[in-house]
């Protein structure tokens, strides 16, 4: 028997003096042995309450530091000079940079949790305690962002903390993170419906809407709106008017606002995007800013950020005093509407950029509302008769709201439920859904979630860096190609063609004639469509029944497919058998359309795809791989 030294033994068997907490948990769990579904709904509470004082204590710290920069600091220097409020933003961009300098990394936010929670990305270390404090600084200070992303991310970090703690499995880490989102966002907007359909709808990803995942985020959410409420009030976010339906024939009118609302949300985060590019110093004209220490970026945003609002300073901050104006109809001139609607986008994606921490949903909201009383005053200008037909201007930026807010983060329902709980208004349901519905189906078409490498999602890939994207886009159709696909007679029988695609083990086949020329492409799903169809016809009562046994593979095989050439980039291949949803693509000669080269399967691009990233990782370790072995061989 091997012995250990007695340091080790000492370590092994020595027990610490005070458990940790996550210790007492999990010792708690095992001694009464309770049944899977009990601990879920017992950490969904657990998740809940936690979140609920963390969403408390965030809004507490947001309003100190608010009035000790806005108030009490601008009380002390406000007598030098109006120009003194720029110091405010710049200040507080000082301390996020020093946190920053201190910190280097805030932690994970949303989307890297959830790439975490999919098995896609590394898990990074948890700083829920010091991503709070930046953003409360950021807020507090002025910067043009919102509490909510923050408070979702306070949520999930829960949820995310109490899974590794029990190192519970993929499946329950994502149900956890889900109800973590949800308590956040319920607590943060006083919206605990919108909160439980943001959870499914975005961060679980789930359409299916299983009754145990609703139940256990259902739960988490109803806790954390109980405590927020508790220690923030019972009411809604905004104080909202009373919504007045003046004419069916409006209807019209919301739709053009669910139009322009997309272009909004469309321009919204694709500044922020070259906003944080420019940062990066990946933007010509902007690589001094590459060159300069990232902690140095928020003092840049907050001086930018200072000077703008000597003029405007509805942009300062979270916003919503700005909003709920809007709102109650306090009249904005059509030009500053516009003024503000286009500083807000300016303002908000150089607050992100540079290194500030909040949230996207308030800003959006902000835009929607400036946007909404905009078109309702252009409507006005343009046709002055139609105005005693269609409600007053807080109407449509109310809707304006929504659709903005739903083009933005892609997130239909959660925006709609969203609304409706701050209104408790059915009558607007109506034009929001219509708005709503219209906003991010124009999003999806001009923006589409799937792009070139998007699509890599459809084969196991989405976990790919950049750098690896460009990799699999380096590879052609025919190093991915199997170049014997399997091949038969057009006039093959059906029993007699799935016998052999069974004994060869393979999933799809190509279908030709007498002279070798392609006809078409059959699956197993095909064959196994055609094979229950005579199952029925056998199983029934009738009669007179066709002689299904005499069927062939020209009968049931796909005449009408899409080919892919040998030497095009395997990536717009994958990008044509994703428009059709096809799992197989024959390849041809380009001169010759029916002369067969190969078969192009999803799996063999995965697996191709994969060889590809890691022989090229390899060749960074082992310089003695051949540089020209990057794709598998056939």
């Amino acid at each position: 028997m091997t012995l250990l030294p007695p340091t080790q033994l000492r370590k092994v068997t020595e027990q610490p003096a005070f458990p940790t907490p996550s210790a007492r948990l999990a010792e708690l769990i095992n001694r009464f042995q309770p049944s899977p579904e009990t601990v879920v709904l017992f950490l969904a509470m657990l998740i809940g309450g936690g979140t609920g004082m963390g969403i408390v204590t965030f809004h507490y710290l947001i309003q100190l530091i608010h009035q000790l920069m806005l108030e009490n600091l601008m009380g002390q220097i406000g007598v030098w000079g109006a120009w003194t409020l720029a110091c405010v933003p710049t200040l507080g961009g000082l301390i996020v940079g020093l946190m920053r300098w201190r910190t280097q990394d805030f932690g994970p936010g949303l989307s890297s949790l959830i790439a975490v929670s999919q098995g896609k990305e590394v898990s990074r270390p948890l700083r829920p305690v010091t991503k709070m404090l930046a953003a409360s600084v950021s807020l507090g200070s002025g910067a043009s962002l919102g509490p909510e992303g923050p408070s979702v991310e306070i949520g999930a970090n829960f949820g995310m903390l109490l899974s590794v703690i029990l190192n519970v499995s993929q499946e329950r880490l994502r149900l956890l993170l889900g109800a973590g989102a949800a308590a956040g966002l319920a607590a943060g907007f006083n919206a605990p419906i919108a909160g439980v359909f943001f959870a499914l709808e975005v961060v679980m990803g789930t359409t299916s809407f299983a009754t145990s995942a609703v139940s256990v985020v259902l739960l988490a959410a109803v806790v954390a709106a109980l405590i927020a409420q508790i220690g923030l009030g019972a009411q809604p976010a905004f104080a909202l008017p009373v919504y007045q339906v003046r004419s069916p024939l409006e209807l019209p009118l919301y739709l053009g606002l669910g139009i322009g609302a997309s272009l909004v949300s469309l321009t919204y985060t694709e500044l922020i995007r070259l906003a944080k590019a420019c940062f990066a110093g990946k933007v010509p004209g902007f690589e001094f800013l590459g060159r300069i220490p990232q902690p140095i970026h928020p003092i840049i945003g907050g001086v930018i950020v200072g000077v703008v609002a000597l003029c405007f300073p509805q942009i300062l901050g979270v916003g919503y005093e700005t909003v709920e104006a809007m709102l109650q109809d306090v009249q904005f001139s059509l030009l500053l509407l516009v003024e503000l609607l286009v500083l807000k986008l300016l303002m908000t994606a150089i607050s992100t950029g540079s290194g500030f921490i909040g949230g996207l949903f308030a800003p959006a909201m902000f835009l929607g509302a400036s946007f909404g009383s905009a078109y309702a005053h252009i409507l006005a200008v343009l046709f002055p008769g139609i105005s005693e037909y269609m409600a007053a201007p807080p109407a449509y930026a109310m809707v304006g709201m929504a659709a903005v807010l739903a083009g933005s983060v892609r997130a239909p329902l959660t925006a709609i439920l969203m609304l409706f709980e701050l209104t408790r208004d059915y009558r607007i349901v109506l034009p929001l859904m219509a708005a709503v519905g219209l906003s991010v189906w124009l999003v999806e078409r001009l923006k589409p979630t799937f792009n070139s490498n998007s699509n890599l999602q459809q084969i196991g890939l989405a976990e790919l860096k950049d750098e690896q994207v460009e990799i699999v886009q380096q590879i052609l159709v025919e190093d991915a190609m199997q170049s014997c696909p399997k091949k038969l007679l057009a006039t093959l029988g059906v029993l007699e063609a799935a016998v052999e695609m069974t004994r060869d083990r393979i999933r799809s086949a190509l279908v030709i004639d007498e002279n070798e020329q392609l006809v078409g492409i059959v699956s197993l799903e095909d064959i196994n469509r055609v094979l229950s169809l005579w199952e029925s016809y056998s199983n029934s009562s009738t009669e007179i029944q066709p002689n299904l046994s005499s069927q062939t593979l020209v009968d049931i095989c796909t005449t009408e497919i899409l080919y892919a050439w040998e030497d095009e980039p395997l990536s717009e291949a994958l990008d044509r058998m994703a428009l059709r949803g096809l799992h197989q693509l024959p390849v041809v000669a380009r001169d010759k359309p029916d002369r067969i080269l190969g078969l192009l399967e999803k799996e063999q691009i995965a697996l191709t795809c994969n060889l590809a990233v890691t022989r090229k990782a390899l060749r960074h370790h082992l310089p003695l791989l051949p540089s020209t072995d990057i794709v598998i061989s056939h």
